[in-house]
């Protein structure tokens, strides 16, 4: 049986850089806040632990005086930033680059767009730590549409403007895009950011074609992972034969009956220390 791991899976440079700076961190002291799951990916987040990262969510990070937090690399609202000047604590900020563009990219446009009483559309996933933050940059007014079946919360007689959460499906976003065309007032202002990461977007086409060169998919993602959910539904439609894990335990051997070619792959936080993990027990099952 040939197994294949794909060189384009694996932790994009957003959550590379998180992850390098808790660790060179660790190196030299005992332990060390995260606001939030470093990455979604329950294995690595283990690892980490391990290590002595602590993760601790936002009601015990107001509890929390005189030390140091992590920022992951999803990014934070604005008053996360107030909490640490009042309380006293150092925020090592490890957001993502391409996060934080969008969300001052949104805070301008939102400035921008009520002037003109307007209103800002953000294409993301409710509860979504990356769409916390970009909510945040509108003080909470922002309308978040994770479906077509949200428009109805747009108000179609008022200017419009429109982002997406970074790890979005671009066949998705131009979707609600052209919904909300058919649907606005031609004569009113409807404003379109290009907002996806490339890194995340440009791996669709990649795993397709992955995908299709393999008899049996192995992806491999945290269920909390939004881009691994996304990038998994795109290997199912070229290759049936693709199966969503998060741990080698939940590999079976039935998948690879007959089979001569498994291609594992996976979400932009899922390491590769996990894939090769995978594939060594996918090796183990054939012998």
């Amino acid at each position: 049986m040939k197994i294949t791991i794909d060189e384009n899976s694996g932790f994009c440079f957003g959550v590379v850089y998180a992850i390098e700076m808790a660790e060179n961190i660790l190196e030299n002291q005992d332990k060390l806040y995260c606001l939030g799951d470093i990455v979604h990916n329950d294995m690595e987040v283990e690892r980490l632990k391990n290590l002595g990262l602590i993760i601790i969510n936002h009601d015990q990070l107001k509890e929390l005086k005189n030390t140091s937090v992590l920022i992951r690399a999803h990014g934070e609202p604005p008053e996360t930033y107030e909490l640490a000047l009042k309380n006293n604590l150092k925020l090592i900020d490890a957001s993502c680059p391409v996060v934080l563009k969008l969300q001052n990219q949104i805070k301008n446009g939102y400035k921008e767009i009520k002037e003109i009483d307007g209103q800002v559309v953000i294409y993301g996933k409710k509860g979504h730590a990356e769409v916390i933050g970009l909510i945040g940059q509108t003080n909470g007014n922002a309308i978040i549409v994770e479906s077509l079946g949200d428009i109805d919360k747009i108000d179609f007689t008022k200017p419009i403007s429109i982002y997406s959460q970074t790890t979005k499906s671009p066949k998705s976003y131009n979707k609600i895009i052209n919904e909300i065309k058919k649907r606005s007032n031609s004569k009113l202002e409807f404003i379109v950011k290009d907002t996806l990461c490339r890194q995340v977007s440009s791996r669709e086409p990649q795993l397709q074609k992955f995908s299709n060169e393999n008899q049996v998919i192995i992806f491999v993602s945290g269920k909390k992972s939004s881009n691994g959910k996304m990038l998994y539904d795109s290997c199912k439609k070229v290759n049936p034969n693709s199966y969503f894990i998060s741990d080698t335990t939940e590999i079976k051997s039935s998948w690879f009956k007959q089979k001569v070619s498994v291609g594992i792959c996976g979400a932009t936080s899922t390491p590769l220390w996990l894939m090769q993990k995978v594939a060594q027990k996918i090796t183990d099952l054939s012998l």
